[in-house]
């Protein structure tokens, strides 16, 4: 009898994050830079300059916000296994007995939670009282290049859109263009992150809408009010 392995969308949840953020941080935010600017002054080169300088300044700043921040929670990582592992070799004992009572907690009886402490001690100490006491494992870990990467990435190809809308669009309707093709990519982004993230799409596909929807307006007002006012 052959059994089918379980689906966990928690395992994609660190990169899967990071992708999603940047991908929509990436259209949304360069789309708005872009009708703002179109908005106010309706020139094809300074719109695509707008686009491009966008694309470029959003992917570093994503990328190295990311870094930043995951490498932090990388360093508070490294420190509590520090201490944990000079606990473990200063006092062994009563951190195998901080290990049973965990398991206690969870239901086990305090002579199987001794022995299942015990059995993972001489197993890999460090490891289980990284998973069951620090709440540390491999899918929780921290991996700052990755997610940078996936940040920079993810913003560019997100960006990529707005950019090549400027270059092609007619500038009378330019406005117009960028917020109907980017309203479409943030659909299909939302609908596929939701899919894969194993939650509702259409709740994922209206939210995002509404929020991009929000966001382009508002630059659109602004570039708007101050091309008047310049004029």
């Amino acid at each position: 009898m052959h059994h089918q392995i379980e689906k966990h969308y928690v395992n994609r949840v660190g990169w899967l994050r990071a992708a999603v953020l940047g991908a929509n941080d990436g259209l949304l935010s360069t789309t708005s830079i872009v009708i703002g600017v179109a908005a106010a002054q309706p020139d094809r080169n300074t719109i695509i300059l707008a686009a491009l300088a966008g694309m470029i300044a959003g992917a570093m700043s994503m990328a190295a916000g990311e870094y930043v921040s995951v490498s932090s929670q990388e360093d508070t990582e490294k420190a509590d296994l520090f201490r944990e592992k000079r606990e473990l070799e200063e006092m062994p004992e009563q951190e195998l007995h901080e290990l049973a009572k965990i398991y206690e907690k969870r239901g086990v009886s305090k002579e199987t939670a001794l022995q299942v402490a015990k059995e993972l001690t001489d197993h890999d100490a460090l490891e289980a009282h990284a998973r069951d006491e620090l709440g540390m494992n491999e899918i929780t870990q921290a991996k700052p290049l990755q997610a940078a990467i996936a940040s920079f990435g993810s913003f560019a190809m997100g960006a990529l859109l707005p950019f090549i809308v400027s270059l092609a669009a007619p500038i009378k309707l330019m406005v117009y263009c960028q917020y109907g093709f980017s309203i479409i990519f943030l659909m299909a982004l939302g609908a596929i992150s939701a899919k894969m993230g194993g939650s509702g799409i259409k709740l994922a596909v209206l939210r995002i809408c509404f929020w991009g929807t929000v966001a382009m307006g508002v630059t659109a007002l602004v570039g708007h009010l101050f091309g008047v006012n310049i004029n």
